[in-house]
């Protein structure tokens, strides 16, 4: 599903954090600190404050579409109640006719337009969606030019790019993840010292809930109810970063996954399509002021706005609707899945507290 071409080696990134870590003065500080500094810098902004892995109740309303839950800003789910006449993939673009996309380098300033209706087939299962443009696996994932950052120098930086591609495959493009299987590449790159994340993590699997939710990072679905048409998962999105906290060097991660699917257990032809969008944003701290084991990262916040992943429902699966099980609308606003041009936080800012809306397109 993905690519993790020029991906280091666990024993290189271990050799040059170790390397880092000799001999650098003061002792480190338990990544606890995050929480508070992430806690803190949130009270300093204007509106109403989120603490660390704060947890805002959405308004329970009846219908079938998104939500809004919160990890430190808010997490929508948009699932696809489409309206009245509509169907999965209309509305669409290329539907496959057109040149591919450039890799986005920058937030675009506009959504994707829209085209004569045409649905998706086995055969062509991105048939009538703005993807039909978008990369392949990684390939659509913009990666920055690595420099000198903070505590590392330009070769570690690029080192940590690549491990953090490597958190997005085992996240959100393993086939085996995909699968419904527990992510546990992806989970080994994550601070074990981050207590209030370990603790997440380890009831997400075994309890999901609204607040302690697997798909709010990884991308999972029930292979005894539905299965990944074709070994292409479409992506549009790119990687910064920036000198955070202490030296760190902080990347953001804002990417949208299309994954096509089909009726595990159906032996016709309906296609139709889940989109993600998660933004990630993760700390490669310096060993000498965070206690971090080498080729971890802490995570600094994390969200997801999905369509046709299910609307309060918490199974740690993302789970569709097919034409044959779709009924009715939402209530809460139109969204467009694949309109890249409005920041998460501006998206969860226009949700609110708003029940289940309306995917304008899949």
């Amino acid at each position: 599903m993905g690519k993790g071409e020029g991906s280091i080696s666990d024993e290189e990134w271990e050799r040059f954090l170790r390397e880092a870590e000799a001999g650098a003065p003061g002792a480190p500080e338990e990544p606890s600190a995050r929480a508070r500094m992430v806690a803190r810098r949130l009270r300093e902004e204007t509106g109403p404050p989120e603490p660390w892995r704060g947890h805002r109740p959405a308004r329970r309303r009846g219908g079938k579409g998104w939500y809004v839950v919160g990890l430190l800003a808010a997490a929508g789910l948009l699932a696809a109640a489409l309206a009245p006449g509509r169907l999965t993939g209309w509305f669409g673009g290329g539907g496959g006719e057109g040149a591919p996309l450039a890799v986005e380098s920058a937030r675009p300033d506009q959504p994707p337009p829209t085209e004569a209706a045409q649905l998706p087939t086995l055969e062509r299962p991105f048939k009538g969606s703005p993807a039909a443009r978008w990369g392949d696996g990684t390939a659509g994932i913009g990666l920055p030019e690595a420099r000198a950052t903070g505590w590392m120098t330009k070769k570690q930086v690029a080192q940590a790019l690549d491990r953090t591609r490597d958190f997005l495959v085992a996240s959100s493009l393993s086939p085996a993840v995909l699968r419904g299987e527990r992510p546990d590449r992806a989970i080994a790159l994550i601070n074990p010292h981050q207590q209030d994340v370990q603790d997440y993590l380890a009831t997400a699997f075994r309890a999901p809930s609204r607040e302690n939710d697997p798909l709010l990072l990884f991308s999972r679905f029930d292979a005894a109810q539905v299965r990944l048409v074709g070994d292409v998962v479409k992506t549009r999105g790119r990687i910064t970063y920036r000198e955070g906290e202490r030296g760190a060097v902080e990347v953001s991660t804002d990417v949208t996954y299309v994954y096509p699917v089909a009726p595990a257990a159906a032996e016709g032809d309906e296609v139709t399509r889940t989109v993600v969008r998660r933004e990630v944003v993760m700390s490669w701290d310096d060993p000498a002021k965070v206690v971090i084991e080498p080729g971890t990262f802490s995570l600094v916040s994390y969200k997801v706005d999905t369509a046709n992943g299910g609307c309060d429902t918490f199974t740690g699966y993302l789970t569709p609707r097919f034409d044959t099980d779709r009924a009715g609308t939402g209530d809460g606003p139109e969204v467009d899945p694949y309109d890249r041009s409005t920041s998460m936080d501006a998206r969860m800012r226009e949700a609110g507290d708003a029940g289940c809306g309306t995917a304008s397109r899949l």
